[in-house]
């Protein structure tokens, strides 16, 4: 399955909202899927660390960094915890970096852009609260399916039996 984002958006219309926003894909893995959790942080990544460091099963971290790229809020290490833990995927509104190490891992990540700086550390943050991304509304719980032809949100579960192989 390559393409799901098109095959969910033809048979489940009315039920998904596409996020306009292009994102560069750095993970091991094009196509994830999951239930979402959410993170709203600024230049600090401490509560990402908090989070990938929980089971991860069946679930994908969406982080609004408010766009920033000036600090690259995963890295490396953070992406090698969140596969420990199981999590499908991590999307970044913001920045990455040791996207060459990360590209050898088993899960997805996309984010706008990369960047070699590391962020502070100050343990600030909101987590599972509603974000507005691109004009999207982004609910903690929603599930969240990524690609290569980019990301949709669903509030329920779709029957993936509908995708093409």
């Amino acid at each position: 399955m390559k393409d799901l984002t098109p095959d969910l958006c033809d048979n489940f219309e009315q039920d998904v909202r596409w996020l306009p926003l292009t994102m560069q894909n750095y993970g091991g893995r094009s196509v994830f899927y999951g239930e979402v959790v959410t993170l709203r942080c600024f230049e600090d990544n401490s509560l990402v660390r908090d989070i990938l460091a929980r089971d991860g099963k069946g679930k994908v971290l969406f982080i609004d960094g408010h766009a920033s790229c000036s600090k690259a809020l995963l890295g490396d290490q953070l992406a090698l915890l969140a596969v420990q833990n199981g999590w499908e995927g991590i999307i970044i509104n913001g920045a990455a970096r040791d996207v060459g190490t990360i590209a050898t891992l088993d899960i997805g990540v996309k984010a706008l852009a990369t960047c070699p700086v590391k962020t502070v550390k100050r343990q600030t943050g909101e987590e599972n609260v509603t974000l507005t991304v691109a004009h999207t509304l982004v609910y903690p719980g929603d599930m969240l399916y990524a690609d290569l032809n980019g990301i949709v949100f669903s509030k329920r579960p779709l029957d993936l039996s509908v995708v093409s192989a």
